[in-house]
């Protein structure tokens, strides 16, 4: 039996991509690099870092100083922040509420598990702090998913075992970090068809009925 279950929050609980991409959008014409939807796909459940070597890889300039990239994480992040402000409680979908509430109601320990380092900033705009019982993000982390790390402390912060805990992913870099945690991998979105979930789901409307008939 399940006894806890750990969210990824964008693309999962609410939606935040056009706000990271309006953001990388705006870094990378700064450098003269083009970026599409296509691009910024690629940088789902990747930590910044990683985005931006992945946008790097279309750039023709001079070698970025490690002070310059720096500096454009930090644009990239700061301008995401001010976009992020537009969101609002009813950003989150009414499903979404009431899956939490069931959750709880059910008796389940609830956490994020986001390599986002804006993971807190954003529950507190869309008035989700309360509906988890810990927050595991970017902050509290070294490595980014695919490694496990991000869900082990959220498992480690519920106090309990990785083995009686579902990951709700909707990449499939964090369904590798689940599975490599040794967690029980939902696959939403995006991930629904990914081979390595164990089970997939194409609402959060399913999720209790799912984690109740597990054995």
């Amino acid at each position: 039996m399940m006894k806890a279950v750990i969210f990824d929050l964008d693309g999962v609980l609410v939606f935040t991509d056009q706000y990271h991409y309006r953001a990388w959008k705006e870094m990378a014409d700064k450098l003269g690099i083009y970026f599409d939807e296509e691009i910024n796909n690629r940088l789902r459940g990747v930590s910044r870092r990683e985005s931006l070597e992945i946008i790097l890889e279309r750039y023709e300039g001079e070698p970025l100083t490690e002070e310059q990239i720096q500096e454009y994480m930090t644009f990239k992040n700061n301008r995401y922040r001010e976009l992020l402000t537009e969101m609002s409680p009813a950003d989150v979908e009414q499903e979404v509420r009431a899956c939490l509430v069931e959750l709880r109601d059910k008796g389940y320990k609830l956490a994020i598990g986001s390599s986002s380092k804006n993971a807190k900033f954003i529950l507190e705009k869309t008035d989700l702090t309360a509906a988890f019982d810990a927050v595991s993000d970017g902050t509290n982390i070294s490595q980014s998913k695919p490694h496990p790390e991000v869900f082990l402390k959220a498992a480690q912060y519920l106090g309990v075992d990785p083995d009686v805990s579902a990951a709700i992913e909707d990449a499939k870099a964090g369904i590798d970090a689940a599975v490599s945690g040794g967690m029980y991998a939902i696959g939403i979105g995006d991930a629904a068809d990914y081979a390595a979930c164990d089970a997939s789901i194409k609402s959060l409307v399913e999720l209790p009925a799912l984690l109740e008939n597990l054995v």
